[in-house]
């Protein structure tokens, strides 16, 4: 019998162990020495909350799934009825195939065919690698058709560090700059983190507060990383989410609504916010094919910290 998620495709390396799934292409357990840093999924479940879901050609809500580009009006199917939005892209629950599998790596495709409200065919890959450094991935969306298509990324790992809840849980997040929001979690503007409630610039307990906020202004190493730490003072243990130069968001959720509130940390990658095709901040343009801007890649990943380190 097949799994609710389709095939399993395994890895291990480095001390870490990772399950991907053929539904949606999804990251469903990232172990290190056989302790988790995901709050994944059973295999005979599905993935509850986009858990581990990557989210193509857009991630977060489009408001009342409608925009324009390139003066067209467009109407996406709405997949989050409670708010009545287009939701987390429309590839985390198709079957996505395999181009290669190792024993530490897998690479799976998908073609995102045009379509009602969204008009333009994408090559659309994900690389997962295991090493000792942890779990890469990058996620690469390429335009086969001949106009500019409007493109955002991300991804849903919830972060896991200890038995939880999450309230006593250190939080260190880069960012000088949250997002603020209506009713529906559609973005109105944004606000310095400085001297709220939301300023992680300096590892503190993460505490009661609800989080389900969208972070940018990120500080970024040499390279062009920023990494968000959660540690766990109980156990001693820190697992690290770190991005590229290409996201330039994070969104922060506690799980509340969900049935596992609190038990973990979704900290979500994103190229841009909620809404970017209605707000064009931080929206990608694929140019046509053969163009040389008709690619993009993106990378993040996630590894434990040492001690001392």
């Amino acid at each position: 019998m097949l799994p609710p998620s389709g095939d399993q495709f395994r890895l291990t390396a480095g001390g870490y162990d990772a399950v991907v799934t053929e539904s949606g292409g999804a990251l469903r357990l990232l172990h290190h020495e056989g302790r988790a840093l995901l709050d994944g999924f059973a295999e005979d479940a599905t993935a509850s909350a986009g858990r581990g879901q990557l989210l193509m050609p857009w991630p977060n809500r489009i408001r009342d799934g409608r925009y324009s580009f390139a003066g067209e009006d467009l109407q996406l199917p709405i997949t989050e009825p409670a708010r009545q939005h287009a939701s987390h892209g429309l590839a985390r629950w198709v079957a996505w195939t395999v181009q290669e599998h190792t024993p530490r790596s897998v690479v799976l495709h998908y073609r995102l065919m045009a379509q009602t409200g969204y008009p333009w065919t994408l090559d659309l890959q994900v690389v997962y690698d295991l090493s000792a450094d942890g779990l890469t991935v990058t996620q690469t969306a390429t335009n086969t058709g001949p106009t500019p298509a409007p493109y955002a990324c991300g991804a849903h790992p919830y972060l896991q560090v200890g038995g939880g809840p999450l309230d006593s849980w250190e939080l260190t997040l880069p960012a000088r700059t949250r997002a603020l929001v209506d009713d529906r979690l559609i973005p109105l503007g944004t606000e310095p983190v400085a001297g709220t409630p939301y300023d992680f610039t300096a590892p503190r307990p993460i505490g009661d507060l609800v989080l389900d906020d969208a972070f940018t202004d990120l500080e970024r190493d040499e390279t062009g990383e920023a990494t968000v730490l959660l540690h766990d003072p109980a156990e001693g243990r820190t697992v690290a989410l770190w991005v590229g130069p290409e996201v330039r968001w994070l969104q922060l959720f506690t799980g509340h609504g969900t049935g596992a509130a609190r038990r973990s940390l979704a900290v979500e990658p994103m190229t841009a916010n909620a809404d970017a095709f209605n707000s064009g901040i931080d929206l990608l343009v694929l140019g046509p094919a053969g163009s040389g801007t008709d690619e993009v890649s993106v990378t993040w990943g996630i590894r434990t910290v040492e001690e001392g380190a």
